[in-house]
């Protein structure tokens, strides 16, 4: 756990004095792929490792103002390795793990057009969140359920999440759109539960205005920041 003199300011105070002392539970919040491998190409050129980097600097705060300390995998995009991931997390003391994403499409969905003088491809065909857990993970039925409570309170903050991704992964909880991905190396490889959330499509040109609008950002992460609040709170046992 990092040390909880790294809450600033009155809120981080009373942070401080509320959950410090208790031994708060520290989440790592991952910043998925890297600068040398940026992930998808937004429909207007944008890397996904820049949405990925954007939205993990607003769930920090937003986590650190309700007293869960954070620490942030891969913040320069320089990081090694998939597994590496996992390992700082647990290395840092982290007892839960959340990889920040975008989604994308297959590239047979994808309509060319003209962008700022560039030639790009979107679809408009598909928008929404997922959230992933692996069946690999020692800790997946707490992994699962920080999942499910992220995933419904973000619908009950009014964000609709995708069904896109059940065509090709099961779901573990169909309601809030989770999926199981045996397969995601930073999810596989994590001792401490786990999960990837997808915050949007990048490729839909409407949602990708959006997954940049600030203070869409931070009712977003107010909403994940509260539920994996609580999940801390109410059932995810710490890492270690």
């Amino acid at each position: 756990m990092p040390a909880c003199s790294s809450f600033r300011g009155v809120l981080g105070l009373l942070a401080m004095l509320n959950l410090c002392a208790a031994g708060a539970q520290t989440v790592a919040i991952d910043i998925g792929h890297t600068l040398a491998a940026p992930g998808a190409i937004s429909a207007r050129g944008r890397s996904e490792f820049e949405f990925n980097r954007d939205f993990a600097r607003v769930l920090v705060p937003a986590l650190n103002a309700l007293g869960v300390p954070t620490v942030l995998i891969n913040p320069d995009g320089d990081i090694a390795s998939l597994r590496d991931r996992p390992q700082q997390a647990a290395a840092m003391g982290a007892d839960l793990l959340i990889s920040i994403h975008h989604d994308s499409v297959s590239a047979f969905e994808l309509t060319p057009w003209i962008w700022a003088g560039q030639v790009l491809d979107y679809s408009d065909t598909f928008a929404g969140h997922s959230i992933f857990v692996s069946r690999e993970n020692p800790q997946l039925p707490a992994s699962l359920l920080c999942a499910r409570v992220i995933g419904a309170r973000l619908q009950r903050l009014g964000f609709e999440p995708t069904h896109k991704n059940a065509r090709r992964r099961a779901y573990a909880d169909e309601t809030h759109a989770v999926h199981y991905y045996d397969g995601l190396a930073v999810l596989r490889h994590a001792r401490i539960p786990a999960l990837l959330f997808e915050a949007g499509v990048i490729k839909n040109r409407d949602e990708e205005l959006l997954l940049r609008d600030p203070l869409r950002q931070a009712r977003m992460a107010d909403g994940i920041a509260t539920a994996i609040a609580a999940c801390l709170r109410n059932g995810a046992p710490a890492g270690s």
